[in-house]
């Protein structure tokens, strides 16, 4: 757990100097930044991490953060991000340690040995006498062994020591061929493959790649649908209300070493496991845009399902202050202290389709294939075309409520 604090405070130290460096308070900065100044405090105090990074950049470029100071912003927020993902061990469970003499597990002690009865006060149960009616033996005379027994015997060793000079020469026996009288075919001990030298987490309900929000299609009308939540919501609002991915599915991908030796992602394909025709009356378009606000970082890839073999491909992006930053394609190397952010835009508009992400690693000699789904199941995608849509108006309404979207723009909110 030290290298999960040690992650989130180095991220909270540098927002520290960084606002430090203005005159502004915490309720200043955090109106320029729409949100609640004891929201900035935490983050700057490293009681809480960010979800997306469009708001610490944004912070970043408020405080005059140079490029360089972004970039490191950037890699601490990420280490960060993934020590918060990181899940904390199940409370109750005993730690072992050096020391037998501590307390030992509640769980072993609930289940006294059999033979202890007596140790604990309880009084040993009363020998029973038998009292069936014993046999009486009769002194039987030692009869000699037969010579056809006695040769049956050695038949029987000289077949388990040809059996057992066989298998220490590599030779398999032949088809049919049973064991020999006394003898136990030696036990298989099954192989456990070691673990993958790296974690993940993938996120499909984000605020999109832009932070403009997705859309998803609700097979309820406008009245019987809430108001879009904030993007920490948006997974359980999703949820609660069945809804499917439109046009474009963003997944935010979280790569992280399990040690300090450098893991090799070699490459990300994408693997479609159904394609159906969209059926006409799946339900209804939402938008949860509610502005936009950050620049396309890279590892950036786009794909295009409607493609009969779909393909991640590495995109350009920008730094969010408008200078262009080139496509960033595989390699990538990641280590428990430096993970990786892969941002996968998957955009379909003739299909519904389910379909998940194979991940290439190598490293020391070692190499594998991690599948990226949604908690073990494929992500599942819709195309929009042709859905009447809607978006919720904050601004002529109060406090706000849903508004048909313009046929020919319904196509366009999913871009």
């Amino acid at each position: 757990m030290a290298a999960v604090h040690d992650g989130v405070a180095e991220f909270a130290l540098l927002l520290r100097r960084l606002k430090e460096r203005t005159d502004r308070s915490y309720a200043a900065l955090a109106r320029r930044l729409d949100m609640h100044a004891s929201t900035l405090h935490r983050y700057c105090t490293g009681e809480a991490v960010p979800q997306d990074f469009a708001g610490v950049e944004r912070f970043a470029v408020l405080c005059g953060a140079s490029v360089e100071e972004r970039t490191e912003l950037h890699r601490r927020w990420v280490v960060a991000d993934a020590a918060r993902r990181q899940p904390r061990p199940p409370e109750g469970r005993a730690v072992p340690s050096g020391d037998d003499s501590g307390p030992a597990v509640v769980a072993d002690l609930a289940r006294p040995a059999p033979a202890a009865a007596a140790d604990f006060g309880c009084p040993a149960p009363a020998a029973v006498p038998d009292r069936r009616p014993r046999p009486r033996f009769r002194p039987r005379h030692r009869h000699r062994r037969s010579p056809v027994r006695s040769v049956a015997l050695a038949l029987s060793l000289v077949a388990a020591l040809l059996g057992l000079t066989a298998s220490t020469a590599g030779h398999l026996p032949a088809p049919g061929a049973h064991p020999a009288p006394g003898t136990h075919p030696a036990p298989h001990r099954a192989r456990t493959a070691a673990p993958a030298p790296l974690t993940w987490t993938a996120d499909d309900h984000t605020p999109g790649l832009t932070n403009c929000g997705e859309d998803y299609v609700v097979a309820q009308p406008p009245q019987k649908v809430p108001p879009p939540p904030h993007p920490e919501d948006i997974a359980a609002w999703a949820t609660s209300q069945r809804a499917v991915h439109a046009g474009t599915t963003g997944v935010r991908i979280t790569v992280q070493g399990r040690g300090s030796a450098a893991v090799v992602l070699e490459a990300l394909h994408v693997r479609v496991t159904s394609r159906t025709t969209p059926a006409a009356g799946r339900g209804t378009l939402y938008s949860l845009s509610d502005g936009c606000g950050a620049g396309i970082t890279p590892r950036f890839f786009a794909v295009n399902l409607d493609a009969y073999q779909p393909v991640a491909r590495s995109m350009p992006g920008d730094d969010g202050a408008g200078t262009p930053v080139p496509a960033i394609g595989f390699p990538y190397r990641v280590s428990l202290q430096d993970p990786e952010v892969l941002m996968v835009s998957a955009r379909t508009e003739s299909c519904t389709c389910d379909w998940y992400l194979d991940l290439t690693w190598s490293s020391q000699g070692r190499t594998g294939t991690v599948r990226i789904d949604d908690h073990g199941r494929p992500f599942h995608s819709t195309s929009s075309t042709g859905l009447p849509g809607y978006r919720y108006d904050r601004v002529s309404y109060r406090p706000g409520r849903w508004v048909p979207i313009p046929a020919a723009n319904t196509n366009a909110t999913a871009d």
